[in-house]
């Protein structure tokens, strides 16, 4: 998580400040610690708003913190949203428009194009949520109901534009990050129908194309694999011979934990490809499709739920960086080799209740907001 913490990364990426005003926009579940890490390094003044999500603000001294909807957008964020998108407009060339972004920005800076409705944009996020949906393609049909996102923040200001981004995508385009408000959108009208035709998801519109080409400069300064590394380290550190898989593993989580349980009965059988002790270690973003009502937990306490179904006697974690896995209060969960004994497993994945599964067997991991977010942090321990 320090390789990740605004407070220890963010001076290192800022630009000089402008002969004129420096308004900052933020946006995203580290938007309040990176204006708050932003504060303590800059050396001109500072206006602006962050928006992050409920319980995950900080105290600021001149950057305004407003908590809003997430997953889900709310009108608390489509009105900060539009205070952001006012304040760009106004801005000149010797001024600067500053963004720091994150993931979660995507529902936090949320404001509907003309003629789609909040109530609207709320139905369709909350049914994409459940499709099984990857964040790239939910992000598609975002930019494209949008009045500030694809671009559209850096082609409404006059000034120069620079964003800071740490990414909680695969891959870490910032056109995805935050659904990529000072980037250039590559993709179409065509293509939001297209994903919501995939998935069988009814939208009538109407649809906002985006810009093609913005003049800003996207830095990202914290990913998903710079925090892997840190946490090879830490493994290597203690004897334990680090193996990254990746920061992109993706699909449905409780299939992709199959996976990497064969993995592990692999290096347990034979050694190979690796001999232990070795740490298993991957990023990324899983989906849990959900059919109907119901479903407590994430993606990380899925995946690990599988994961010890299949494996048993391993130690394993799985949690997102964010604090927040899903539906609840946890960051994820903690797999036990005690926890194989249970009998009731497989019960509680038919029903996607990995909450409770974790919650009984003791396995949660509760951290409340970290306040930056660098997708999901898996290691499986095979000794």
């Amino acid at each position: 998580m320090a390789a990740a913490d605004p407070a220890r990364i963010l001076a290192a990426h800022l630009p000089p400040p402008p002969k004129g005003r420096t308004f900052v926009a933020a946006a995203g579940k580290a938007a309040a610690s990176m204006a708050a890490a932003l504060e303590a390094h800059w050396q001109g003044r500072l206006e602006g708003i962050a928006i992050t999500r409920y319980g995950h603000g900080m105290p600021t001294r001149h950057i305004r913190v407003v908590e809003a909807g997430h997953p889900v957008p709310d009108e608390a964020g489509q009105a900060a949203a539009q205070e952001i998108l006012e304040q760009a407009k106004r801005l000149g060339p010797d001024d600067l428009l500053l963004a720091l972004l994150s993931g979660g920005g995507s529902s936090l800076l949320s404001l509907p194009a003309a003629g789609v409705s909040m109530a609207q944009l709320k139905k369709l996020t909350a049914e994409l949520l459940k499709s099984g949906a990857t964040i790239q393609e939910i992000n598609t049909v975002r930019k494209h109901l949008s009045a500030i996102a694809g671009g559209r923040l850096a082609a409404a200001s006059r000034a120069p534009v620079r964003a800071l981004i740490i990414s909680d995508v695969t891959g870490d385009d910032p056109t995805h990050i935050a659904s990529g408000p000072c980037s250039a959108d590559p993709t179409s009208v065509d293509d939001a129908k297209a994903v919501l035709g995939k998935y069988r998801l009814e939208f009538a519109g109407p649809y906002s194309e985006s810009p093609k080409s913005v003049a800003a400069a996207n830095t990202v300064i914290a990913t998903a694999h710079r925090s892997l590394e840190a946490a090879a380290l830490v493994f290597a550190q203690q004897g334990v011979h680090p193996v990254i898989l990746g920061d992109t593993v993706t699909g449905e989580a409780a299939e992709a934990a199959k996976v990497m349980a064969a993995l592990v009965h692999e290096i347990r059988a034979y050694g190979a490809p690796w001999k232990p002790p070795v740490a298993l270690i991957s990023g990324g973003e899983c989906t849990v499709t959900i059919a109907g009502e119901g479903g407590r937990g994430g993606r990380c306490a899925e995946f690990l739920l599988s994961l010890g179904i299949e494996a048993g006697n391993v130690w394993a974690i799985a949690a997102d960086t964010d604090g927040i896995d899903g539906s609840e209060d946890n960051a994820g969960a903690v797999w036990s080799p005690d926890f194989a004994r249970r009998g009731d497993a497989r019960a509680f994945l038919a029903r996607h209740d990995s909450y409770g599964f974790f919650e009984q067997a003791g396995g949660l991991i509760v951290t409340g907001p970290t306040r930056t977010n660098v997708n999901d942090y898996r290691a499986i321990l095979v000794v």
